[in-house]
């Protein structure tokens, strides 16, 4: 008890008070009275003077039962002020006994509980004054000396929390904190009982600093640290060791869950408590319990990952050590919690940034997805600036790479983090801030790339690129549809984005974009299908053609539930969507799927769509979401072609080198291509866009846009005069591009035959003096005339094509011999020099006029000279005579177009005949030695192929591919055969990849490389497992054996050294069948059915004589026979181990040759030796 030294000189003061508080007659209010006067008199004297004697009267009376017991709560009030004067005058020592103390300051707390309730309380002012004694006096540590200390000492902290709850002023709570930390610094031994009032505070999930009672415990524990820390040790232990004798419920654990919910809530508000219990969480680290190590490892994890997490691992550096090797731990459930945590560390300690780093990169590969996941959610829980500052861009592009995932929940998680990183970070990409820009704008190229990788990360990488990358503009929540009809959206940003995404995106990712669009595709589409289908289906109420109907629609859901994530989920809820039958649903869908449909009403069909269904129809609201999504036109649209043409009319034509302009270029021209419908509502903007002559590119654009509508919609009203002659003009201009696509234009009008003739004569009267610019711009309009308008080319066809044929494509190369580069084999487009240009403009020239008369009785004698010119091109490597000496970069381009023009010509039947005996050529084009060849040729094959538009023959040219050194070109046509053996329909497939193992064979077999030598043949064995890979099943692997056999049974057209290499290549895929079944444990049965062997390449064999000949002769040599009996021991074949070794060949020449060069094949042809 605070002790104050008493003045021995000072004259003492007596009271003066010596009146009787205790008597039978005295009345309630003349006690209160009296009361009154003594505590007044009392509070008024000094402890240093006052004369202690005076006081013995009333110090007996206050203690008397009749007042302590008084009925009357302001009597008792009056008493429990003066007791507690009289305890601050008599200080330091008490003038009671230990029992009478014992009583008065049990009647003290029971004053304090019941009357500061509230300030309005009618003896406020006396329960306050007392309360603040017994703080400043600290008279009330005489409560630790008494014999039952502890039990006292537990009910005045049970009360006073209690009380405190109660919101009572600042003062009073400042005062019951004095009062019981007093207490707790004074008391010999803390009652277990009085920790657990204090713990008890922090218990409580959800307690703040704005709550009195827990900021009471907070103020008391920082205040007595040092007395307290070894209780709250003791306490935990008790805790940890009671509750872990038995562990064998979940209920047992609580306990232990809840004592380290205490530390982390004490580690945020008191950490100095923690002294002694942290090394303890250490040790538990350690310990075998699983559950017991997976709830330390989250309490340590939030409290490192808390505000104070840096001061933590500052005082307890072992302890942070140990935490951080749980990232080991044999427990998935362990290291999964330790990740979790991770959102805190990343956000809270940027001073050991690398550490966190390094530990989720590691578990960026571990073996459980569940943790893989959980790192890539972390990022997705951070904010911009934290992920600016604190997150290096290496860290971001590994959480990327999880997107292509082989779980799911991982490809989402990390799709989606760096999905809402970069809409986050998009604002400040937009206005140029170099630091977003580096550490975010690569984000949207990933993303389209993952996409592209794997049909499993598509829809993850689809859903990421429509919430984030490219959202839809939000519109706000209307009441009304009269309000919601003024709703404007925003089209510009909208377009804008797309446009500043592009920026930073590659050739791969910007094809992704355009492929995504959905505007390259077949229309009407298999979701209109679907759509149309589900209206005539009527919910199952067919009024006719029932079963055709129901076939119908089961036919186009198989097709479209195979490109969902779970294919099954997605038939059933298509079949459920269908069966539901709402009118209005269809109309919303119809809304989205049309082509004239602008942002604003995709935008507002769609929302009130997926709303609509979540309402009436939530279990297939993901399948649903996704086929609206695949329908809409989310990226281009209608309302794209407005904010295109404004920009481009904003700039001049000296900008084309901006990149932004060149997107607006390449996605105007798309839609040209692809989809001129979205034209059509701009028709007016379109025309307008042609007159302006300073604005080369606009003009060319515009002009592109109304050829491809004009052509596609008759319906069209037509062109005035002006804008016809506007056309003629631009058609006979010197700008190559602005003239083809004016004369298409011109072509496609109605009612200009005249002009086109006019145009056609001018032309023809102009080729043999026009400069190479002009001819390359002449030229160009005779392709688009000779294909559109050919009634109006043949009137000069003669000449034009003399002078085509003879004076530029059959005139000598201007090239200079000291310009060839044996090493530059490829020009590019910019690059290219007018003639040479010109003469390619020549080529197509003859290729369209072929394709204009492809219905006319004289089709093959107006084709037969262009036939035989471009497979001359192709025989010859791009020139007319073998001893040519054209440049190899013109060479490369002439044979190019010249392949391309064939496999255009190839689409058409009666040429397709003629091509045929010149197959084996133009299939080798794919081998060519130059890189650019190759890709250009296998993509415009692809693309012919993609719709069946070229014969089945073709399909055996992406298998050349296997022994490319670009992994790009075996790439994509993997890709090609895997996605048509997925999608094809199983007649289709039969007919299109599995007949033309037999034609494979025979194109092998007439290879220029091929030859009976063992070395060459373990090549061709590449080819025929590369195939195998692709297309052999359980199902089909008869029917292909079976053709491998059939080989043997016939002879080649063309000669008898053929056919021995046919029936070389015959035995070599029977023994890599063979090895193929075997390994893979599948039966080998005889195909039960009958097949028809191509009669184009081969012929009937003599005699039978011969055929029992060709059947016992072995044509492959003994070497090649033990080598791939070697190799079918444990299937891991000769082709297999041969690629991968080729491949690393490739990659160690690439590390070695300079960095972006493109490799050419290693052989003049096939990737060998040139011949």
């Amino acid at each position: 008890m605070v002790a104050q030294t008493r003045t021995a000189n000072t004259t003492q003061k007596k009271l003066s008070f010596n009146e009787k508080l205790v008597g039978k007659n005295l009345g309630t209010d003349a006690l209160l009275k009296k009361l009154k006067a003594l505590h007044t008199e009392l509070a008024g004297l000094d402890q240093e003077i006052v004369d202690v004697n005076s006081l013995s009267s009333v110090r007996t009376q206050l203690i008397h039962t009749s007042l302590l017991l008084h009925k009357e709560r302001g009597v008792k009030a009056y008493v429990a002020c003066c007791l507690a004067d009289l305890l601050r005058l008599y200080a330091p020592d008490a003038p009671y006994t230990v029992t009478e103390l014992r009583d008065i300051f049990q009647f003290f707390f029971r004053q304090l509980s019941a009357g500061l309730k509230s300030t309005e309380s009618t003896y406020y002012n006396e329960y306050f004054h007392l309360l603040e004694s017994l703080s400043v006096v600290k008279s009330v540590v005489l409560v630790c000396d008494l014999p039952n200390a502890e039990e006292l000492m537990i009910e005045v902290f049970r009360d006073f929390f209690a009380l405190v709850r109660r919101d009572l002023a600042k003062k009073i709570e400042l005062f019951i904190a004095d009062i019981l930390i007093a207490l707790i610094d004074e008391c010999q031994s803390l009652p277990s009982e009085v920790l657990e009032v204090i713990m008890g505070q922090f218990m409580d999930k959800n307690a703040r600093m704005d709550q009195p009672a827990y900021r009471l415990a907070v103020q008391i524990c920082n205040t007595t640290a040092d007395k307290l820390q070894r209780h709250v040790c003791q306490y935990f232990t008790d805790i940890i060791i009671t509750n872990s004798r038995d562990l064998q419920s979940e209920s047992d654990f609580e306990e232990i869950r809840t004592a380290h919910e205490l530390v982390k809530q004490l580690a945020r508000s008191c950490p100095s408590l923690l002294h002694s219990v942290i090394p303890q969480l250490e040790e538990e680290l350690r310990v075998e319990e699983v559950q017991v190590r997976l709830i330390v490892t989250q309490t340590l994890g939030e409290m490192f990952g808390d505000k104070g997490g840096s001061d933590l691992i500052r005082k307890y550096p072992s302890t942070w050590s140990v935490w951080l090797m749980r990232k080991g731990d044999k427990a998935a459930l362990v290291r999964l919690k330790l990740v979790e945590s991770a959102r805190g560390l990343v956000l809270n300690l940027p001073e050991h940034r690398e550490t966190i780093e390094d530990v989720l990169r590691l578990k960026l590969l571990d073996p459980d997805d569940k943790v893989r996941a959980a790192v890539c959610k972390v990022y997705s829980q951070i904010d911009y600036e934290t992920a600016l500052h604190h997150v290096s861009t290496s860290q971001l592009r590994a959480v990327a790479g999880r997107g292509m995932d082989k779980k799911h929940t991982v490809r989402v998680e990390a799709l989606n983090a760096i999905g809402k990183l970069y809409a986050l970070a998009y604002p400040e990409i937009e206005n140029g801030d170099p630091s977003a820009i580096e550490h975010f704008s690569w984000i949207p190229n990933q993303v389209f790339h993952i996409a592209n990788v794997t049909l499993e990360s598509k829809p993850a990488a689809e859903q990421v690129i429509a919430d984030h990358i490219f959202p839809f503009p939000s519109l706000p929540n209307v009441a009304s549809t009269s309000t919601s009809k003024n709703i404007e959206v925003d089209e510009v940003a909208w377009m804008d984005r797309l446009l500043n995404v592009m920026q930073y995106l590659d050739d791969t990712a910007i094809n992704a974009v355009l492929s995504m669009s959905g505007v390259k595709v077949n229309r009407p589409t298999a979701y209109e299908h679907f759509l149309q289908t589900c209206i005539q289906n009527n919910g199952g109420v067919i009024d006719e053609d029932e079963e055709a109907v129901k076939r119908k629609l089961g036919s186009i859901i198989r097709h479209l539930s195979k490109h969902f994530p779970d294919p099954h989920k997605a038939t059933e809820d298509l079949q459920a969507f269908a069966k539901a039958n709402e009118n209005r649903l269809y109309k919303l869908l119809k809304t989205c799927m049309d082509l004239q449909s602008d942002l604003k009403s995709i935008v507002k069909a769609s929302n009130e769509f997926l709303r609509r269904v979540e309402q009436s129809h939530e279990s297939i609201l993901s399948t649903m979401t996704i086929f609206l999504r695949r329908c809409t036109l989310r990226i281009l649209n209608q309302s794209s072609i407005s904010p295109l043409l404004k920009r481009l009319q904003k700039s001049s034509s000296s900008s084309v080198a901006s990149p932004m302009t060149k997107h607006v270029h390449q996605l105007l021209t798309y839609v040209s291509k692809h989809c001129p419908a979205l034209h059509k509502a701009h028709i007016g903007e379109l025309t307008k866009a042609i007159a302006d002559e300073k604005n080369t590119m606009l003009v060319e654009l515009g002009m592109q846009a109304l050829a491809a509508v004009v052509r596609t919609d008759e319906s069209l009203p037509s062109l005035d005069r002006r804008t016809v002659d506007r056309i003629m003009k631009f058609a006979l201009g010197e700008n190559a591009r602005v003239a083809k696509f004016a004369s298409r234009l011109l072509a496609s009008l109605k009612g200009c035959h005249e002009q086109c003739k006019n145009i056609i004569e001018s032309v023809a009267q102009r080729l043999p003096d026009a400069e190479p610019e002009v001819l390359v711009a002449h030229t160009a309009l005779l392709v688009q005339m000779a294909r559109f308008r050919s009634e109006a080319f043949e009137h000069r066809s003669d000449d034009i094509m003399a002078f085509l044929v003879k004076k530029l494509l059959l005139s000598p190369s201007q090239d200079d011999d000291g310009d060839m580069d044996v090493d530059n084999d490829w020009v590019n487009d910019d690059d290219i020099p007018p003639i040479l240009r010109a003469r390619i403009q020549a080529l197509k020239v003859c290729r369209n006029r072929c394709l204009a008369h492809a219905s006319s009785p004289n089709a093959i004698d107006i084709a037969t000279p262009a036939l035989k010119m471009f497979t001359t091109l192709t025989q010859h490597s791009g020139s007319f005579k073998v001893d040519a000496r054209d440049s190899p970069s013109i060479k490369s381009r002439m044979r190019l177009q010249a392949a391309i023009s064939l496999l255009h010509l190839s689409t058409i039947e009666a040429y397709a005949t003629v091509i045929n005996p010149h197959f084996v050529w133009l299939a080798v084009t794919v081998q060519d030695p130059c890189y650019h060849v190759r890709m250009i040729f296998l993509t415009k094959l692809i693309s012919l192929l993609s719709p069946r538009k070229l014969p089945p023959r073709f399909n055996t040219v992406p298998f050349l591919t296997v022994l490319d050194p670009e992994d790009d070109i075996r790439n994509r046509a993997t890709a090609y055969v895997s996605l048509a053996n997925r999608t094809l329909p199983p007649a289709a497939r039969v007919e299109y990849l599995e007949m033309i193992f037999i034609r494979l064979l025979h194109l092998l077999a007439h290879h220029p490389d091929f030859s009976i030598a063992h070395e060459n043949l373990q090549d061709m064995a590449k080819y025929v497992e590369f195939y195998l890979d692709q297309i052999i099943s359980s199902e089909n692997i008869s029917l292909l054996y079976h053709l491998a056999m059939k080989a043997k049974t016939v002879r080649d057209a063309e000669s008898h050294t053929y056919s021995e290499h046919l029936y070389a290549m015959s035995e070599l895929a029977q023994e890599l069948i063979k090895a193929r079944a075997q390994a893979r444990s599948w039966a080998l049965q005889s195909f039960p059915g009958k097949v028809k062997l191509p009669s184009d390449i081969f012929r009937s064999l003599p005699n039978p004589e011969a055929a029992v000949k060709i059947l016992k002769t072995v044509y492959l040599p003994q070497e090649t026979i033990e080598w791939l009996a070697e190799a079918a021991k444990p299937h891991k074949t000769a082709a297999t181990t041969a690629v991968k070794e080729k491949r690393r060949e490739a990659r160690e020449a690439r590390e070695r040759s300079p960095q972006g060069a493109k490799r050419k094949a290693s052989r003049l042809r096939v990737n060998g030796a040139a011949k």
